[in-house]
């Protein structure tokens, strides 16, 4: 594991992207302070850059330096989740602009895959985390399915398999800074 984490901190400094395994489904990912690394991303995965991304960070105090406020609610929404839970927040700060939905807000889960908490907590920045498709594609539920667009796209591919993977998308909950709590995805 070390290796991987190794080599992905060195080309996620370096603007590039990865292929990794999360809590959730295999990701494409780079620096999200990045423009230029969230645009390969999106390049990519062929898709409008109108439709937000998700970061990852590792813990809840990284989740403090780049969201100007966050609700209390949240982290009642984090501590009793069952499942993976990506929560949408208002007014995103030091943030790449291109990951920033048109209503300033973005979609950050804390990590709860040990590779990625490592990873997260070794780069010392939140980075992106997008299913391994093509944009309008089916998510790929295990490696195996992963088109070589994808395989051939990345810079580097983490050689772990994924520990507690649930094969699915993250839940998606939006949390207004006005008290607002929206399901977006269950």
């Amino acid at each position: 594991m070390q290796e991987d984490i190794k080599k992905c901190t060195e080309i996620l400094a370096n603007g590039g992207l990865i292929l990794y395994p999360t809590d959730t489904v295999w990701g494409i990912g780079c620096d999200a302070t990045n423009p230029e690394a969230v645009k390969k991303v999106y390049d990519l995965k062929q898709r409008n850059d109108s439709k937000a991304l998700i970061c990852l960070v590792s813990n809840d105090a990284m989740l403090e330096r780049y969201i100007e406020e966050v609700p209390d609610v949240a982290y009642d929404i984090i501590d009793l989740a069952t499942k993976p839970t990506t929560i949408v927040y208002d007014n995103p700060k030091g943030i790449a602009k291109n990951l920033i939905a048109d209503d300033n807000t973005i979609a950050i889960r804390i990590a709860s895959d040990k590779f990625c908490k490592y990873l997260i907590g070794n780069f010392k920045k939140p980075i992106v985390s997008t299913s391994a498709n093509i944009s309008g594609e089916n998510t790929p539920e295990n490696y195996t399915e992963i088109s070589d667009v994808i395989l051939k796209g990345v810079d580097y591919i983490v050689s772990l398999q994924p520990e507690n993977q649930i094969k699915s998308p993250s839940s998606i909950i939006k949390l207004s800074n006005d008290g607002t709590v929206r399901v977006i995805r269950k």
